[in-house]
């Protein structure tokens, strides 16, 4: 870890400062933001940027503002709101962590970090994401754009590893601001510089707020050098092929004959293989031998 000539208050008021002057207006970073609809963001974030998340986000919450509403609906109702976001399995996580949170909490996201990570679908970054954001607690929240900031500035290297390591976590909560709502703020003014300005292809390094501290620019930018860093196939994957048939299912209204799924994907074998892992993932509920439909 490199030196920090002004120490830790020095960076988080440098990044807080930029945060101040650059964070974009987001609903689910509104005042009046409830903790559901932070979640809510949460799920729909991963791996989906905020452009695409936006729509689906408003029509969501527009049709379910609370946890027990969703939980009322079928299985079937949340993919299809789902939409295009892709990993709609995360529509399933979703509405399997309003269900516990009406059956266990009351309908009300619970505040506690034990009790946000035990909820179906909650892992240890969308729990710390959550108490931080919609409670203001003080918690390290990981995610790649803070993960890679963090690499950058403070230990000189252009991207982290592949999963998160203790030295990176005790990294990141020794910079935690010692007050609770400062700590909060924190996280996400650190999570919107990696998504704004230290992004992974095109770093704007003259407009950080702390380039004159960060160590992988003092070290000359060195490229990256780990393990190779895989992209995210498509063409023809069965990620492309689930996606075409589950965009079928969604856009009906009805059972769907087999024929008109395999008018979307020639390969026999593998749209078999992906229409099984469908209705294995409880994605789709297979009627017949011949007709599909949403759960």
């Amino acid at each position: 870890m490199t030196d920090l000539p002004e120490g830790p208050a020095g960076l988080h008021q440098r990044v807080l400062t930029w945060y101040d002057d650059h964070a974009r207006v987001l609903p689910w970073r509104e005042p009046d933001a409830s903790p559901w609809a932070v979640m809510v963001s949460e799920f729909m974030l991963q791996q989906t940027p905020v452009a695409r998340v936006l729509p689906v986000f408003a029509a969501w919450m527009d049709t379910w503002p609370t946890p027990a509403g969703l939980a009322a609906a079928s299985t079937g109702d949340a993919v299809r709101a789902w939409g295009r976001l892709g990993y709609p399995r995360r529509a399933l996580r979703l509405h399997g962590a309003a269900t516990a949170i009406v059956t266990e909490h009351g309908g009300e996201v619970p505040s506690s970090l034990e009790e946000l990570r035990a909820l179906p679908g909650v892992g240890d970054y969308t729990a710390a994401a959550v108490a931080s954001f919609a409670f203001g607690q003080r918690h390290v929240v990981l995610d790649t754009n803070v993960r890679r900031v963090l690499a950058r500035s403070l230990t000189g290297v252009e991207f982290p590893g592949a999963s998160v390591t203790r030295a990176e976590r005790d990294l990141a909560t020794g910079l935690l601001p010692d007050d609770e709502p400062t700590a909060a703020t924190w996280a996400v003014a650190v999570m919107e510089l990696g998504a704004l300005v230290c992004t992974a292809a095109t770093p704007r390094c003259g407009s950080c707020p702390v380039s004159d501290l960060c160590a992988w620019q003092r070290a000359g930018m060195p490229a990256y050098d780990g393990p190779p860093r895989r992209g995210q196939a498509w063409a023809g994957t069965d990620r492309q092929c689930r996606g075409r048939l589950l965009g079928v299912l969604r856009d009906a209204h009805e059972p769907v004959h087999r024929s008109r799924l395999e008018a979307v994907w020639s390969d026999a074998v593998q749209r078999s293989r992906c229409l099984d892992s469908l209705v294995h993932d409880g994605l789709v509920a297979r009627l017949s031998a011949d007709t599909y439909a949403l759960p």
